[in-house]
Parts: structure tokens; sequence; C-alpha cells
């Protein structure tokens, strides 16, 4: 049996750091799998965001906001009563943190109880952002929530 030298260290050192950057490589891929940009329109959604700091700035300020709230029909959300379909365009996307294909992007009309639903068809389980704007007398307003779908 020959004695272990410098060299049979060095090989092993080398060998072994082979083996982990292909183990990184071939084992773990997944790191990659929330590389998607949240929207196509980054750069220019950029240029305009401080309307879009201006508009949560105002929707904070709000004494009574919207609230959402989940049941198993969907996700329901509730304007402030000073908003109607006449003096209001509402709007939202949800946005799917991890696969853009099941964002959800919409104009929608307020019922009799100034609210309206994302049905429970279109959302999967998992973590999405809700980005909900409205625009009340000319003024912009967002909100956006974390929700969690079950």
């Amino acid at each position: 049996m020959k004695n272990f030298t410098w060299g049979h260290g060095i090989f092993l050192a080398l060998a072994s750091f082979i083996i982990f950057i292909l183990s990184m490589i071939f084992l773990f891929p997944n790191g990659q799998k929330n590389s998607e940009m949240v929207t196509d329109k980054y750069y220019e959604e950029e240029l305009l965001y401080q309307s879009v700091i201006d508009a949560k700035k105002r929707a904070d300020e709000l004494k009574d906001k919207p609230v959402y709230s989940q049941a198993a029909d969907g996700i329901k959300l509730t304007l402030p009563k000073d908003v109607n379909n006449d003096n209001t365009v509402v709007s939202f996307v949800l946005n799917r943190s991890d696969d853009q294909n099941l964002d959800v992007k919409k104009t929608v009309k307020l019922d009799a109880d100034r609210s309206f639903i994302i049905p429970a068809a279109v959302l999967k389980n998992g973590n999405y952002t809700l980005r909900l704007h409205w625009i009340k007398d000319k003024i912009d307003y967002r909100l956006d929530y974390d929700v969690i779908w079950k």
C-alpha cells in the first residue's frame, strides 16, 4: 500500500470541488424557478413609479380602506361607502409569484354592496400579490395585499 502524499491531497481536493460544483448545477436547478420578471414592461413602469407611490400614499391616508376576504367561491373585495360605479373605475392585478401564466388582470364593475369577487376557478393554491387600483373622481389610489390561496 502506498503512502498518502501531498499530491494525493491536491487531487482529492480538486476532485471534491468538481463534484460539488457539478452537484450544484445538476441536482439543484430550482434556483432559477423564480427568475421571471413581475412585468414585461418593467422599465417603462419604473419611470412611472412616482405616480404609484403617490397613489399608495393617498390610499394609506384613507379612513375607510378596501378590505378583502377569502371564501370557497373566491376572493371578495369590498370598497368604501363613497365608492360606486358612477364615480370610480376599479381594476386589479393578481400576480402569482412563481408563474406569470397564472396572473389575473381585469377591470371590474362593483355590485350593489360595492364589492366584486375574483372567482376560485381562476386561482391555484399558492402565494399571490393583489394590486388593487381605483380611480375615484380622477384621483388614483392603490393598495397591495399579499394573498395566500389555499
